[in-house]
């Protein structure tokens, strides 16, 4: 007798979103000032992973793209603070090298 076990554990499959989230989600996205580029991009990632789900007979694809698609929206106010911060994961300040020429040493 083995001490190992005769069948591979089921991976465990992400936090399945409620039926209308994409839906839901895609009126989110629609709604954005980001619209423009974030509609189209959801409904490619959409379309693959729709696609991905016919083929394999998983909905885990489907979840990844929903779930990845909840923290961009969640996170876009985040990064747009950071963004016009001008300052870099270091802490630094972002100078404009044009701003500094029309500057003259003191």
């Amino acid at each position: 007798m083995s001490a190992q076990p005769d069948h591979t554990p089921v991976p465990a499959a992400p936090y399945a979103p409620a039926p209308g989230a994409p839906a839901e989600l895609l009126a989110r996205l629609r709604a954005d000032r980001r619209a423009q580029r974030w509609v189209p991009a959801f409904e490619r990632e959409w379309a693959a992973a729709l696609e991905e789900s016919r083929r394999t007979f998983s909905l885990t694809t489907l979840y990844e793209v929903v779930h990845v698609w909840q923290a961009r929206l969640v996170s876009a106010p985040a990064v747009d603070a950071f963004t016009a911060s001008g300052r870099d994961e270091t802490g630094f300040v972002d100078v404009d090298m044009a701003e500094l020429r029309g500057r003259r040493r003191p």
